[in-house]
């Protein structure tokens, strides 16, 4: 299994040291690094910036929120990126939720499913560049003739020539239909909250994707990028410490991203088992009483999310995530020293 330094998407200020963390992730023998996006800093950019610098791993976005561009434009960007990588560009996507889809971008958030595979296929006929590109679904028409068009759209094919026409494209996705197609039509599956406990419920789904006619991978060549905390503590009393410390950013997730109609991290954890405590954390959590909501929290889900324990204790929950198909842990690390610890214990 590799390790991927996961730098995510930026708070209220660009993060500091993030230079000393790449390079210490490219000297440690980590396969790759990943940027992502909510409603501030991009994915694309960063990975510019500091991806300039490495020479071994791969640039990974996880994830480009599809509304943000239209499919022509992501595929530039990752053929663009994937030239001045030298072949290292891994082009991860997802849906986003309605919050954001409609109140960010300004976009219709409706039939997920069926825009995912649009967008994809857009994106792979740009890559190969075997013909002008064309769509006739309903979601990315091209040519666009519809109310307001001039009439004068033509086909196009991109003026660069790829360096890969096969570019890996992994999809972020949490439900039992998303997750099916994932496995249908991308290379790999980024999923968020994935455990050793919850495998067996994603296997199913997976295993289904990869049944069906043309399906693009088969579970022996797919990848499964699972985001998680790592960390190697001395004794339970850190561990206790470590786990607190991890436990508002579940009850965020299961409570604050997403509106009460639909929150698909919500509905994640309620698959999981955890749909009573699911519904008080929201509850909780929408009302602003945010404290009340993490204190909900119970140390076994939080050690179930995530990779917290004695250097024996983590490399054992190493080895059972790989046992369920992980290819690729997703990490976010503070420091240079911490990439290179992680390195060390499980090397």
């Amino acid at each position: 299994m590799k390790l991927g330094l996961q730098l995510g998407y930026w708070g209220a200020q660009p993060p500091t040291g993030v230079g000393e963390l790449v390079a210490a992730a490219e000297e440690a023998g980590f396969d790759a690094i990943f940027t992502a996006e909510a409603w501030g800093s991009d994915a694309f950019t960063p990975l510019a910036w500091w991806g300039r610098e490495t020479s071994r791993v791969r640039l990974g976005t996880s994830i480009v929120q599809m509304s943000g561009r239209t499919p022509t434009s992501i595929a530039m960007h990752a053929l663009t990126l994937d030239h001045l990588s030298g072949g290292r560009f891994v082009l991860g996507l997802g849906v986003s939720g309605p919050q954001v889809v409609e109140g960010w971008y300004g976009q219709p958030f409706g039939k997920p499913l069926a825009r995912t595979r649009e967008v994809v296929s857009i994106i792979r006929k740009v890559l190969a560049r075997e013909a002008p590109v064309t769509n006739d679904g309903p979601h990315y028409p091209l040519p666009f003739t519809g109310e307001g068009s001039v009439g004068l759209g033509k086909p196009l094919k991109p003026i660069v020539h790829p360096l890969r026409a096969d570019i890996p494209i992994w999809l972020g996705a949490e439900g039992p239909k998303n997750v099916a197609q994932t496995a249908e039509i991308a290379d790999g599956w980024i999923p968020i909250f994935y455990t050793p406990r919850s495998a067996p419920m994603y296997a199913d789904w997976l295993a289904e994707g990869f049944a069906r006619p043309g399906a693009r991978r088969t579970a022996a060549d797919f990848e499964i990028a699972a985001t998680c905390h790592l960390q190697v503590v001395a004794d339970a009393d850190e561990k206790k410490a470590a786990l607190e410390a991890m436990k508002p950013f579940a009850a965020l997730y299961m409570g604050g991203m997403g509106a009460k109609e639909q929150n698909f991290h919500n509905q994640v954890f309620e698959r999981m088992g955890y749909a009573e405590l699911a519904g008080q954390v929201q509850a909780l959590y929408l009302t602003g009483e945010k404290g009340k909501a993490t204190a909900l929290i119970p140390d076994e889900l939080v050690d179930d999310l995530h990779i917290i324990g004695t250097e024996a204790e983590v490399r054992d929950k190493v080895a059972q995530w790989e046992e369920t198909g992980v290819t690729t842990l997703l990490l976010s690390l503070g420091s240079a020293a911490d990439v290179h610890r992680i390195a060390e214990v499980l090397g």
